[in-house]
């Protein structure tokens, strides 16, 4: 995994749908055209395609972001 999570800004996507076609396989539409999109973080096997996702978006709505890390569960006290 890359460690990083493509995430949208809704307020300044105007529906255009050039992220799903260019990465489909994390980005979907919904039935207005709006992004919907897959919450795990990118593999690196698909970060360069993010990354080309990101950078077409015409109105800079995606971005790409470090993924937080969920803490280790800690043992349960005896």
């Amino acid at each position: 995994m890359s460690g990083q999570l493509v995430t949208v800004d809704r307020i300044r996507c105007d529906g255009f749908g050039t992220c799903a076609q260019l990465l489909p396989e994390r980005i979907h539409l919904d039935e207005w055209g709006y992004p919907i999109i897959d919450p795990t973080p990118v593999h690196r096997t698909e970060l360069q395609h993010a990354k080309r996702a990101v950078n077409a978006c015409p109105r800079l709505a995606l971005s790409l972001v470090k993924a937080p890390h969920a803490e280790p569960a800690r043992p349960a006290a005896r």
